[in-house]
């Protein structure tokens, strides 16, 4: 087992899509940025690869991300090694963390290796290059090699010692052996402690590797809610697996929206309509790392395209900057909400008179949060019937005083939120 950094327990994250995140595309006019993203609570900036694209077999007309000619390179698309170099102290010097993207199962058709080192790819019975799956414009990396493996961690290690980088978010981990990247951990973790190490997948066994794990069945299954194909206790299923198959110290990331759901399936709002910001309320309070997805804080209103140009209309406005300030200082300040720390509780709480209420309770000793969400498209009234509901909360969004014991009635609005906070005196 690993020694995690413990300001994981309570951090957040913020997915920047480097090209479409302002019409120059470039690490240093997302630079201009920074001070809003602090001002909004934003710790850790998960970049998408940033590295040079393919071009044999390139997917429209700038490529995709994740085809990747060179590990140890910096896409000119986005700027100069000095200009990511300069982002990174910049974020630094704000207070925030930068973790790279990290592609280790496949490379594109004219990744620098293929020539030096062509047996670092997987061949066909014709002796060709071959892509993973359906992905016409990557080639499969070859993990049974071990100086391909050495040389993979050789080029994490670069950014991280020469760049400062402070972890990795590991693309499709699961497709790269979990050996590999135990291998790499154990290599990369002396050169900085504390680093971060989020992987998307949901093996539970890769958490022997990983700090952070995807919710991907919970982001599915919530939209299917939405959209009226399962039922409330469907949800109240796939949190008690989690809470059940995953180690009692594994912190999982909850999200509404990424780059991926964005261009392929939809905004958060096309997904989640009305229910999107209960929904990152529950992301913030429940025993989670929440992600947000570059533009969700204006809302963006569209999907961004993967392989073109595409960028943000910003409109100056950031809708949501104070509802996600509001909510992501929350978890700085009240211990209740830190994530997988044994110190804390998670409670459902027991009420009567609605079915489509969904409430509970985080509590680190005397330190409280208490959390209720109408999941439904109708105006609710319940009694709370949980003994350890009793005290004096404030409602973090508007201040209000609130008295609640057993027998307290509540009465929430469509697709309400309401999060109230106790703290030791």
């Amino acid at each position: 087992m690993y020694k995690r950094a413990d300001w994981i327990a309570d951090t957040n994250i913020y997915e920047v899509n480097i090209r479409q995140y302002t019409p120059e595309g470039t690490f240093s006019a997302f630079a201009e940025s920074l001070p809003r993203l602090k001002d909004m609570g934003v710790e850790v900036l998960w970049i998408m690869p940033i590295h040079p694209i393919g071009k044999p077999n390139r997917k429209g007309t700038l490529g995709s991300y994740y085809s990747i000619s060179d590990f140890k390179a910096v896409n000119p698309e986005f700027g100069t090694a000095g200009d990511f170099k300069n982002l990174v102290k910049l974020a630094h010097d704000s207070g925030m963390k930068i973790i790279m993207d990290w592609v280790a199962n496949h490379a594109a058709w004219d990744n620098v290796w293929t020539t030096d080192h062509p047996d670092y790819f997987v061949r066909d019975e014709a002796g060709n290059f071959k892509p993973p799956y359906d992905w016409t414009d990557v080639i499969q990396i070859n993990h049974a090699n071990p100086d391909q493996q050495n040389a993979m961690i050789d080029a994490m290690k670069y950014w991280v010692t020469d760049f400062d980088i402070d972890g990795f978010r590991a693309d499709l981990a699961h497709l790269t052996p979990l050996d590999f990247w135990k291998k790499a951990r154990t290599a990369i973790e002396p050169v900085k402690p504390n680093l971060f190490w989020l992987a998307e997948s949901e093996e539970i066994n890769y958490h022997e590797a990983f700090d952070t794990t995807f919710t991907w069945e919970w982001m599915h299954s919530t939209e299917s809610f939405y959209k009226g194909n399962v039922n409330l206790n469907s949800l109240y299923d796939v949190l008690a697996k989690y809470n059940t198959v995953f180690p009692e110290d594994a912190y999982r990331m909850y999200f509404t929206s990424n780059h991926d759901e964005n261009t392929w399936n939809g905004t958060a709002d096309e997904k989640y309509g009305d229910m999107l910001k209960a929904l990152a309320v529950f992301s913030c309070t429940w025993n989670s790392i929440p992600m947000i997805y570059n533009g969700e804080e204006m809302p963006n209103p569209k999907r961004l395209q993967f392989f073109e140009k595409d960028a943000i209309a910003w409109n100056g406005e950031y809708q949501l900057h104070d509802f996600y300030k509001t909510l992501l200082g929350l978890r700085k300040t009240n211990a209740a909400l830190r994530a997988a720390d044994p110190a804390v509780s998670t409670f459902h709480i027991i009420t009567e008179g609605s079915k489509s209420v969904m409430a509970f309770l985080r509590k680190n000793e005397n330190d409280e949060v208490l959390v209720f969400l109408n999941l439904s498209k109708e105006k609710t009234g319940f009694v709370i019937q949980d003994q350890l509901i009793s005290g004096n909360y404030t409602n973090v969004f508007n201040g209000s005083e609130n008295h609640l014991t057993a027998g307290s009635f509540i009465s929430m609005m469509p697709w309400d939120y309401t999060v109230l906070e106790k703290k030791a005196d």
